[in-house]
């Protein structure tokens, strides 16, 4: 009976350490496979030249570098870029790069469509089917370092040896990460440590509607930026936006966030705020935010809602947006209008739908890692 391999994508770097002791071999054999997997973007066992041929042979026998399968490749007019991914069991998820002058920002998933049901957000009407592996999380991110390298013309594996063209990763893409901890944990460990991709831990974003006991357990385990969808200023309206307030509701929620930064001057959350047209954009909702907002470092991005078949939501006009923002300027609390890319091709904020097979919506299991799929 033949053995299932195992895809090294899924280990962080004491993951890797481990497997090769496992296999009777040093802890450097796993850090030269990590080079050659996330600093050349090397797949094939047979062209990483400083392992003998007989640790090459072992491992092209036991394990794998398993890589989602591109089905589209999109270019939107303002150069934002998405993908259809599709992984192994069928299931379709989509990945976006958001090119901004020498800032190139990589949008990814967690999960295979979402459970929250968020009512502003597509995502959600494909229903939910299971949580990504770490490594499905990070192969978005080799695909799209790979296919980045390849438009580019060199052909050169645009990484850390090279002039970076992903310089930012967000999990903000389909998915609550904060339902798949250890999973997205594993993943970001591999995108800021040294031996993988290698990106300044500020660099690296987690976009959560508020899973609270999640958000604790990630204070321990991963450094990373953490921005919280918001979307309302009071439990009631919120309630309505985002269903999980139902249970985490706003004071929790804020009170593990100021949790969250303590200790470190430097660290601020970043909320985000989905600016909905006499839902959620009055001069009054903006007076309350500044008021929870108070004595936590602070950053607010204003998302213009972007539109889908369907929304029951218009768009703030801009006179309104520009109005909400100038209140919490004026408070002090740094706020930017994010502007809005890739409509054209659906890649903008709310609007990643994927396609997503067997789907179900599973109660929402906090402990321990969150869903178990």
């Amino acid at each position: 009976m033949k053995t299932e391999r195992v895809n090294l994508l899924d280990f962080d770097c004491a993951g890797l350490e481990a497997y090769f002791s496992e296999q009777g071999e040093k802890a450097f054999r796993a850090h030269q496979v990590l080079k050659w997997i996330y600093h050349s973007g090397v797949a094939n066992f047979d062209a990483m030249t400083n392992l003998s041929k007989a640790l090459r042979a072992k491992l092209a026998e036991k394990a794998e570098i398993a890589l989602p399968q591109v089905v589209t490749d999109q270019l939107s007019e303002d150069g934002t870029r998405k993908w259809l991914l599709r992984l192994a069991d069928g299931n379709c998820i989509e990945t976006v790069f958001i090119p901004d002058g020498e800032r190139g920002t990589l949008c990814v998933s967690s999960q295979v469509g979402c459970p929250l049901d968020c009512a502003f957000c597509v995502t959600a009407k494909q229903g939910f089917n299971r949580n990504l592996t770490s490594g499905e999380i990070v192969g978005q991110m080799w695909v799209a370092n790979q296919l980045i390298g390849q438009t580019r013309g060199d052909g050169r594996w645009p990484g850390v040896n090279d002039t970076r063209v992903i310089t930012n990763v967000v999990l903000m893409g389909m998915g609550e990460p904060l339902l798949n901890v250890d999973n997205v944990v594993r993943a970001c460990r591999l995108m800021i440590d040294d031996l993988g991709f290698g990106l300044s831990k500020r660099r690296v974003t987690l976009s959560t509607a508020g899973i609270v006991p999640g958000l604790e357990r990630l204070t321990d385990l991963v450094d990373v930026s953490l921005a919280v969808s918001l979307h309302a200023v009071n439990d009631e309206l919120r309630n309505q936006l985002v269903p999980l307030n139902k249970k985490y509701p706003i004071r929790p929620l804020l009170e593990a966030c100021r949790k969250f930064i303590s200790g470190d001057s430097r660290r601020r959350i970043t909320w985000e705020y989905i600016m909905l047209a006499g839902i959620n954009d009055s001069l009054e909702d903006a007076r309350q935010l500044v008021r929870l907002l108070r004595g936590i470092p602070s950053k607010v991005n204003l998302i213009p809602f972007n539109p889908y078949p369907g929304a029951p939501y218009q768009a703030s006009t801009d006179a309104v947006l520009d109005a909400f923002r100038e209140v919490l300027i004026k408070a002090g609390i740094m706020a930017i209008t994010r502007k809005a890319r890739g409509q054209d091709i659906d890649a903008a904020c709310g609007q990643l739908a994927g396609e997503v097979i067997n789907r179900r919506k599973p109660e929402l299991r906090m402990a321990a890692g969150g869903v178990n799929a």
